[in-house]
């Protein structure tokens, strides 16, 4: 016996020495995975709570959603219609002048002033959609674009002067009581685009609408590089849009609203690649969806068929949408005769119509 009255031990075999060594390394993989699954879980469950977050603050459940939105294609169908239909021209100009105070107007007629020079437009993030890749530099000269969106006031006093067809949802042509400052929605490309003519401006090149939501550091949103839902209406977490002016906290770099959520607005560019894009080409091919046979067309079995013609950009995210999608470089695109209760406008003045990329 030792002094301390235990037994010597005998030295260990080599084939002890190799199962412990192999236990030894079992032991220290086994805690690698679990603190490789641990991690993951904390960022699922951070990702979950920040989406919970939003979804709390919608005026509704969404599992409810399936009844508060529109079918695919039914805004287009409804638009159609409604472009081939006797117009309302509820609207008189003096009318109209009433629906606002005369400091609302002035405040909604406000363009602010983006300076000339470069800045970075599109993403270089492997996670983003291909269309918004890759990264480049744009020199643009200097312009101005509407401090807010297009409001359904303004868009009235359009309707007045011109008798243009007022958007479907105005029923008996009149503005939804309460929402005279709301973002006009329903609007097609063309019609956005009649109404900038109207107004002496014109839609903003994607270029445009891109340097005036993000400024020249490549940020991600108009005030930064995280997603803050309280600076921006977007995936339900109002429900409907909101007024023009709501989101002050959500201003751009250079004081533009709602450049992020509320509505998607239509740019005046078509829907194509970026230089050096690695998208693959059918993105940007036209499609609509047809039957391929008079027994598909009476099961509405349809498929997506290449068409001339090219879609529109739209920009901004929406009310509805993933809250990703409002990042400042997201590209989306409809056909230009579609309007939705998720597409809007703004309107730009000065510049020129095309940017250099370098």
């Amino acid at each position: 016996m030792t002094q301390q009255g235990h037994y010597p031990q005998a030295p260990a075999s080599p084939e002890d020495r190799a199962r412990r060594k192999r236990y030894l390394a079992a032991t220290l993989v086994t805690c690698l995975a679990l603190a490789f699954v641990g991690g993951t879980i904390h960022v699922v469950q951070l990702g979950a709570s920040r989406m919970a977050e939003m979804r709390s603050k919608a005026t509704y459940d969404l599992k409810d959603q399936a009844t508060r939105v529109r079918a695919a294609g039914e805004d287009g169908a409804l638009h159609e219609k409604n472009e081939h239909g006797t117009p309302q021209l509820a609207y008189q100009a003096a009318e109209v002048g009433q629906l606002l105070s005369a400091a609302d107007w002035q405040e909604l007629d406000q363009m602010v002033t983006v300076p000339a020079g470069d800045f970075l437009m599109g993403t270089d993030m492997a996670r983003a959609d291909p269309q918004n890749r890759p990264q480049h530099r744009v020199s643009l000269p200097a312009y101005a674009i509407d401090k807010y969106l297009v409001t359904n006031a303004q868009y009235a006093r359009f309707v007045a002067a011109t008798g243009h067809r007022p958007p479907l949802h105005w029923k008996d042509g009149k503005i939804p009581q309460g929402e005279a400052k709301f973002p006009v929605t329903m609007v097609s490309w063309f019609d956005a685009s009649e109404y900038a003519k109207w107004a002496g401006k014109r839609l903003p090149t994607e270029a445009e609408w891109e340097k005036a939501a993000r400024g020249t550091d490549g940020r991600r949103w108009p005030w930064g590089n995280e997603m803050e839902p309280a600076r921006l209406n977007t995936y339900y977490n109002v429900g409907s849009v909101t007024e023009v002016t709501r989101y002050a906290e959500g201003v751009s770099p250079y004081g533009a609203f709602d450049m992020a959520g509320n509505v998607n607005q239509w740019t005046a560019d078509d829907f194509l690649p970026y230089a050096g894009s690695s998208a693959p080409e059918e993105l940007f091919q036209g499609k609509v969806a047809r039957a391929g046979s008079e027994q598909d067309k009476a099961l509405k079995v349809v498929d997506l068929q290449p068409v001339e013609g090219r879609y529109k950009v739209l920009r901004g995210g929406s009310w509805k949408g993933d809250p990703f999608s409002t990042s400042s470089y997201h590209r989306t695109y409809a056909w230009p005769n579609y309007a939705s209760d998720f597409f809007g406008f703004r309107c730009v003045r000065g510049g020129v119509r095309q940017g250099k990329s370098q």
